[in-house]
């Protein structure tokens, strides 16, 4: 049988689950060991005589990608295709907002939209939430969720509809619960925020794509406890910050890198309070990373 267009709709190592044009869904596998798909992915596939497993011979262009470094300096990427980044902090595990911010900053690289989603409200003291203003402010969506009492979510779910979105965040804050909601026919594993670290345990194995109520789908990914885009040069880090991108078209200098150099006007704007002094800070923090990246890599 000749080759079909499909999409990937979940992963297991080197095994895949495809959804074909028709809406029907195969088990595959990959042929040879270069082919790298991950879920939303288009790729091409054929099935075989006598086997039940298709094989998938070649993965279409991606429009774009959420990426990573991986331990060998190399990019990883862990999901296609994707209309909209949907970060999720929560009330507990304590929120790390630099986090966030690095998935913000890969949002604005591939590109693709984005929103932040603050959960477990019900666990949360009355201006945890605060923080959302700040993004806010910036353009991104914003939602404040209860996966408890739904609270929040329909409101998420009109954001969602008719997109493909991916979900990511720290473990445990409540990713699977919110898809719950979302999804008629989801049912992910959930899992309780370990007693002894304070940290997520890791209740996601492998991604998968999620129908949507209301159309579209949902890109479920494994929780994290760090998270960092793979950059190419410090420029990358100043085009993921909006409000950094933004002022510096008025820095004295075209190469300036917003940390020491004279005539700054993102260091300006930090002064005078127009750029928030902790997305400053994730942004030093980024640039940092992208140096040893860089360093590593070549």
């Amino acid at each position: 049988m000749p080759a079909v267009d499909a999409t990937v709709i979940a992963t297991y190592s080197r095994r895949m689950r495809l959804r074909t044009a028709d809406g029907s869904e195969v088990d595959a596998r990959i042929k040879g060991k270069k082919l790298r798909p991950v879920c939303g992915d288009h790729v091409e596939a054929a099935s075989l005589p006598d086997e039940p497993d298709w094989i998938i011979t070649a993965i279409q262009p991606r429009r774009n990608a959420l990426d990573r470094p991986n331990s060998r300096g190399q990019t990883e990427v862990l999901a296609a295709n994707i209309d909209l980044l949907v970060v999720v902090a929560a009330a507990t595990p304590k929120p790390d907002w630099f986090i966030v911010d690095r998935y913000l900053c890969a949002a604005e690289l591939m590109p693709a939209k984005a929103a932040v989603v603050f959960n477990k409200t019900d666990l949360a003291e009355p201006d945890d939430s605060a923080i959302l203003d700040v993004y806010r402010k910036l353009g991104y969506a914003t939602f404040a969720t209860s996966a408890i009492d739904g609270s929040g979510i329909d409101s998420l779910a009109q954001l969602l509809r008719q997109q493909t979105a991916l979900i990511v965040g720290q473990s445990g804050v409540g990713k699977s619960s919110i898809i719950n909601y979302l999804s008629d026919i989801s049912k992910q594993k959930t899992g309780s925020v370990s007693d002894k670290s304070g940290e997520g345990k890791h209740t996601t194995v492998n991604s998968a794509m999620l129908p949507l109520r209301g159309g579209g789908h949902i890109i479920d990914s494994p929780g994290v406890r760090d998270y960092a885009p793979a950059l190419n040069s410090q420029q990358d880090a100043a085009n993921g910050y909006r409000e950094v991108r933004a002022a510096a078209e008025h820095c004295r200098f075209a190469n300036c890198k917003h940390l020491r150099e004279p005539g700054c006007a993102v260091k300006a704007a930090v002064e005078n309070g127009e750029i928030d002094e902790r997305r400053y800070e994730s942004y030093r923090r980024t640039v940092f990373l992208a140096e040893r990246l860089s360093v590593k890599r070549y």
